[in-house]
C-alpha cells in the first residue's frame, strides 16, 4: 500500500505531499482545482508514459516520488515487489519530455516500474488503466474468486507447460533426423578423428604432468639425490646440527637458558632427516624409460591435434564428440526416437486435454454464481437492473494458450430488456468505477492489489445512491487501501483520512492539498453538501460524520 506520495512542479501542483490511510482515504475540493493531477501523479509511478505537458510551467522538470509497502502476500505473486517489503520509487519527467526513474535508489525503466509497482495500485474509472476493459484480464479475476477455478488453472498451466515441452523435443528429434547430407557427412567425420584417438576424461591433464617430469627426469634426479646428501652424508647438516646440539647440552649444564635451543635443533634435526629419507626415495624412484616417453609424447600430440581441431580445449573436444554421436545415432536410429517424441507429446495432450476439460467446466460453473454476486452489490449502488453479464467461450485448439482454453468475457447489460455489450462500448466512467468496485467487494483481499484509486466513481450519483456508494467503499476498505475522489459529503464522512485540494488565483495559480481534520473537515464537508459552509450546513456536517464515526465503531 502506499505509505506516502511526494509531488513537485506538476500540473498545477509546485509542491504536495500525501500519506493516505491503510483504509478509505478522500480527496475532494472544487472542480478545476487539480485533483486529477494526483492521478496523472499516480500514473508516472505504475510507468505510465512520460508526457512533458505535465511539467508545471516554468519548470525543468516534474517529479514524483512515493514510498510503498507490500504485504506478504502481495509480495509472493511474484508480479509485485520481490523481497523487501519497501519499495521507494522515484519519476522525474524534463520539460523535455525525457523521463527518468529509479526503484529503491537504483536505476530504473517505466517498464520495470510498471512490473513492480503496477500490480500494487489499481487506477479505477481511468480508461486508460482500467483492468475490467481488457478481455485478457478477465479470466484471471474470475479464477482469483473461484478456489475451484484457480486450482484447475494451476493444473492446466502444469499440464500446457509439458505438452509444450514435449512439442519441442519432438521438433528438436525432427530436426536432427531431417539434418542435411553435409551435417551428417561432417558429424561422422568428428566421430572417426575423436574415436580414432579415443581420449579419457582427465587423460590430457595426466599425460601433460607426465611428460612435465619425465622430460626433466635427469635434472630431476639430480637434485633430489643432491639435496639428500647435503642433508645426511658425512658432513652434511644433520653432522653440523648434531656438533651444534652437543655444544649446546654441555652449555646447559652452565646456563639453563641454552637448553631450549638444543631441543629446537632436536626438531630440526627430525624435519631434516624426513627430507633427507623423502629425497633419496624419491630419486630412486625416477625411471622413465624410453618407450614410456615415447608412447606419452605420441599421445599428447594425439590430443593436442584434437584440440586444434576441435577444441580449443578438452571440453569442447568432448563436446563435439557427444553432438557428433547423436547426430549419427539420431539419423541411424531416427524412426524409433521419432516415435518415441511422438508418443511423449500424445501422452502429454491427453493430459492437457484432461486439465483443459476440467478447467472449463470450473470457469462455467464459476461464472453464474460470480456474476450473480457482482450484480447483487451493482443493485446496492442503485444501479437498477443493470447487470454484469459473465460468458466462458471454448476456443479452438489451435488457440489454446497459458491463459486457458477458452475465452472469458464481462459484459455490461444496463436493463433486462437490453443487450449485453462489452463493458467499453456501453458504460460510462462513472458506472465502470461502480462495477469496478463491486467486482473488488466481491473478491475481498483474493486479488492481491493492494491500493485502489477511484475517480469518477460518483459521477451522477446522489440521493440515496451516495449512502449505498459511501457503505460499499468502506467495505472494500476494509481488504484494500482506498482512496477515492469525490464530490459527495457521504463519502467523505466515511474516511479515515481526509484531504482537500484547493487553487490560488492570481497569475501563476497553484494548486494546494492539504489534510484536514477537526473543524476544518467539518467545513469541507459543508461545502459539499450546500455548496457554502452556512450554520445548516455545518450543522448537518457535523451529524453526518458523527453517524458516520458510530457506524465504523459498530463494524469494529
Amino acid at each position: 500500500m502506499i505509505d506516502e506520495i511526494r509531488v513537485r512542479d506538476l500540473a498545477l501542483i509546485k509542491e504536495a505531499a500525501l500519506a493516505p490511510s491503510p483504509r478509505l482515504t478522500v480527496i475532494s475540493g472544487e472542480t478545476g482545482a487539480g485533483k486529477t493531477a494526483l492521478i496523472s501523479a499516480c500514473k508516472l509511478i505504475i510507468g505510465a508514459r512520460a508526457d512533458s505537458s505535465l511539467v508545471r510551467q516554468g519548470s525543468g522538470a516534474a517529479e514524483v516520488s512515493g514510498r510503498l509497502f507490500a504485504s506478504p502476500a502481495a509480495a509472493g505473486t511474484g508480479e509485485g515487489p520481490d523481497g523487501d517489503d519497501e519499495v521507494v520509487v522515484c519519476r522525474k519527467v524534463g520539460a523535455d519530455g525525457r523521463s527518468r526513474a529509479t526503484l529503491n535508489g537504483a536505476m530504473a525503466s517505466a517498464t520495470e516500474l510498471a512490473r513492480t509497482i503496477g500490480p500494487l495500485i489499481e487506477l479505477c474509472g481511468q480508461h486508460e488503466f482500467q483492468t475490467l476493459l481488457k478481455p485478457a484480464g478477465h479470466g484471471r479475476i474470475l479464477d482469483t474468486w473461484s478456489c475451484e477455478a484457480g486450482d484447475a488453472a494451476a493444473a492446466y498451466r502444469m499440464a500446457f507447460e509439458r505438452h509444450a515441452e514435449a512439442a519441442a523435443a519432438l521438433e528438436a528429434v525432427r530436426a536432427r533426423a531431417s539434418a542435411s547430407h553435409t551435417q551428417l557427412d561432417e558429424a561422422r567425420f568428428t566421430l572417426q578423428h575423436i574415436e580414432g584417438v579415443n581420449p579419457g576424461p582427465g587423460e590430457y591433464e595426466e599425460v601433460r604432468e607426465y611428460l612435465s617430469r619425465a622430460e626433466h627426469a635427469e635434472t630431476l634426479a639430480r637434485n633430489s639425490h643432491g639435496a639428500a646428501a647435503a642433508l645426511s652424508d658425512e658432513g652434511g647438516a644433520l653432522d653440523a646440527l648434531n656438533s651444534a646440539i652437543a655444544l649446546l647440552d654441555e652449555a646447559a649444564r652452565v646456563d639453563e637458558e641454552l637448553a631450549p635451543y638444543a631441543a629446537s635443533l632436536r626438531e630440526t634435526c627430525f624435519v631434516v632427516e624426513d627430507v633427507a629419507r623423502d629425497m633419496a626415495g624419491y630419486c630412486d624412484n625416477i625411471d622413465f624409460d624410453s618407450a614410456s616417453l615415447a608412447h606419452a609424447q605420441e599421445r599428447m600430440g594425439a590430443l593436442q591435434g584434437l584440440m586444434r581441431s576441435f577444441g580449443p580445449s578438452m571440453n569442447e573436444v568432448f563436446a563435439r564428440w557427444e553432438e557428433a554421436s547423436a547426430l549419427v545415432s539420431l539419423v541411424d536410429d531416427a524412426d524409433e526416437q521419432i516415435q518415441a517424441a511422438e508418443e511423449k507429446l500424445a501422452e502429454a495432450e491427453e493430459g492437457l486435454q484432461a486439465a483443459a476439460r476440467a478447467y472449463a467446466d470450473a470457469r462455467r460453473s464459476a461464472a453464474p454464481a460470480f456474476a450473480k454476486a457482482v450484480s447483487a452489490v451493482m443493485a446496492r449502488l442503485d444501479m437498477g437492473s443493470a447487470e454484469l453479464i459473465c460468458t466462458v467461450e471454448a476456443l479452438d485448439r489451435d488457440q489454446w494458450s497459458r491463459s486457458g482454453p477458452d475465452a472469458v468475457t464481462f459484459e455490461f447489460r444496463p436493463g433486462k430488456s437490453m443487450q449485453p455489450r462489452p463493458l467499453a462500448r456501453i458504460a460510462s466512467g462513472g458506472e465502470i468505477g461502480r462495477v469496478m468496485l463491486a467486482v473488488k467487494v466481491v473478491l475481498g483481499a483474493k486479488d492481491g492489489t493492494e491500493t485502489l484509486v477511484f475517480d469518477e466513481v460518483d459521477a451522477g450519483v446522489g440521493g440515496s445512491t451516495a449512502n449505498a456508494l459511501a457503505g460499499v467503499l468502506a467495505e472494500v476498505a476494509e481488504s484494500h487501501q482506498v482512496i477515492v475522489i469525490t464530490h459527495l459529503a457521504q463519502v467523505a464522512v466515511m474516511a479515515d483520512a481526509h484531504y482537500t485540494v484547493e487553487k490560488t488565483g492570481g497569475d501563476a495559480p497553484e494548486t494546494l492539498l492539504r489534510e484536514v481534520s477537526g473543524e476544518e473537515r467539518v467545513r469541507e464537508v459543508a461545502r459539499l453538501l450546500s455548496g457554502s459552509a452556512t450554520e445548516t450546513s455545518l450543522a448537518h456536517a457535523r451529524e453526518m460524520l458523527a453517524a458516520a464515526q458510530d457506524r465504523k465503531a459498530a463494524s469494529v
